[in-house]
């Protein structure tokens, strides 16, 4: 029997949490569930916490989860936090499983110092993400935002019927997709779908051999903001990547081109796709993340006709909970079963 603690919250269910485990692992177990009040309490960040430095995005005060987890040896989380100053009183924690993309709420550093292992669930939101690019792409190139902000003004906006106004399909454009891992495959895939000649970049792997056998391009970035219609972001946040898109790479982009940004904020320069939205260059952008969230209310990108936005919402699926559930889960039982994790961090 292993003593489990399971942190979820109001997207990461704590029942989904024990229902999956229990599903993998057996009922013999010993699993107390605490529930957390995100996202309608907004997470905390380490860098302005004392004490929580080398945390990223998290929620929870430190007394009452090492409280809650007691002598745990098992955590399933979303968003508690492990500080060093928090492992150094949880001697008995030996396996956190952290249902995100990566661990930005545990000091690894700490953890590994307490030999305690941790283990993540990258890519739990690929699929809902890709599919949510999709139809921000086509809120862009088929004018659906246009033709409901003019709808909710009383406008009939009858000429969006004129030839030289009209949306554009996909089947007769060219999408640079940036970032080729989990999100970015599953994107050229469901582009290659409609018929869209599909560039990629990303230095680091190779394209799917059918991918490139479908005729899917592996360019350089300068290649692929040249020759594209739609720029659409997938790549994880580095230091490499970091405001890869700025005024000189926006310069390069295609005149009337549009912007998608699904991925991550500090990936993009904002005041300077400001500046290339305002002046015509790019004919619109449809972003999904910020560098700060919420973004601030007198936010210039807020005023804009030609933007549309949503609160970070791409990965917020049912099938999500699910899938990340499962996929922690299966981290446990491997550890119950003495067995090397999947995703180890």
């Amino acid at each position: 029997m292993k003593r489990m603690a399971i942190i979820g919250d109001r997207f990461m269910l704590p029942d989904v949490f024990r229902d999956k485990i229990v599903e993998a692992c057996g009922d013999g177990h010993q699993i107390r569930m605490l529930e957390q009040p995100w996202p309608d309490v907004p997470m905390e960040h380490g860098y302005a916490v004392e004490g929580m430095d080398g945390l990223k995005e998290y929620l929870g005060q430190p007394a009452e989860i090492i409280d809650f987890i007691g002598d745990s040896e098992i955590l399933v989380t979303q968003l508690a936090p492990l500080s060093r100053a928090m492992l150094s009183e949880l001697p008995h924690l030996k396996l956190v499983a952290v249902s995100r993309g990566g661990p930005v709420n545990i000091d690894m550093d700490a953890a590994r110092d307490a030999g305690v292992r941790v283990v993540n669930t990258p890519g739990r939101n690929a699929s809902a993400v890709a599919e949510f690019t999709i139809g921000a792409i086509l809120a862009e190139t088929r004018l659906i935002r246009v033709g409901h902000e003019a709808l909710r003004r009383g406008e009939w906006r009858g000429d969006l019927y004129r030839a030289d106004r009209a949306g554009r399909e996909l089947s007769e454009m060219t999408v640079g997709v940036i970032g080729y891992g989990n999100i970015g495959a599953r994107v050229v895939r469901l582009l290659r779908a409609f018929g869209t000649r599909v560039l990629v970049h990303d230095p680091y792997v190779q394209l799917s051999a059918e991918d490139r056998n479908a005729g899917v391009e592996h360019v350089s970035l300068d290649h692929l903001l040249a020759r594209s219609d739609v720029v659409t972001l997938h790549p994880r946040v580095t230091a490499e990547t970091r405001n890869m898109m700025n005024a000189e790479t926006f310069a390069k982009m295609r005149p009337g081109a549009i912007f998608v940004n699904t991925a991550r904020g500090p990936l993009c320069d904002y005041e300077a796709l400001h500046e290339n939205l305002v002046s015509g260059h790019l004919s619109s952008a449809m972003l999904e993340t910020f560098a700060i969230e919420p973004v601030p209310e007198d936010w210039p990108l807020l005023k804009l006709p030609n933007v549309t936005l949503t609160p970070h919402i791409a990965g917020a699926s049912v099938r999500t909970v699910t899938h990340a559930a499962e996929m922690a889960a299966e981290e446990v039982r491997r550890y119950i079963a003495g067995l090397p994790p999947v995703n180890p961090c």
